[in-house]
């Protein structure tokens, strides 16, 4: 199954993070694809807000993993873009896959051996100006 919608702003490609936040189960990991500035970030902060989450939703690419405990369930957003070509164990199987909230990481396919068979895949596409096409398998909208 796989749903695709088209966002014109960041507002809505917010909204489309509330909507997964009301939908997800619990130990949820989602698999977020796109370019550089597609708007992934975008999508999770709406997430983040869905479950009360007030601290500044960052891309973690420098950090690799931001954990946030101070909403209705823990939220882990990993950003494994640095990790391209290194063959480390860092931890991130510790995170992933939590029981009560969600994973949600950017640059799946540098830590493939650590991604569980029912992830949820998200591709985000930037079609021009601030319009995204967002596709999504595994759960539907």
């Amino acid at each position: 199954m796989a749903d695709t919608c088209i966002t014109h702003n960041q507002d809505e490609t917010r909204e489309v993070g509330h909507k997964l936040a009301a939908l997800l189960p619990n130990g949820s990991v989602v698999l977020l694809k796109g370019d550089l500035g597609a708007g992934k970030t975008t999508l999770v902060r709406g997430v983040a807000e869905a479950l009360g989450i007030t601290e500044k939703i960052t891309s973690p690419t420098f950090n690799i993993m931001k954990l946030y405990l101070k909403g209705s369930k823990p939220l882990v957003h990993i950003d494994a873009y640095r990790l391209e070509d290194h063959n480390v164990d860092i931890g991130l199987d510790e995170f992933i896959g939590i029981d009560r909230g969600f994973t949600f990481i950017e640059w799946p396919d540098y830590i493939k051996n650590l991604i569980p068979d029912n992830a949820i895949i998200i591709n985000i596409k930037n079609i021009g100006n601030d319009d995204r096409e967002i596709n999504i398998e595994g759960i539907s909208l």
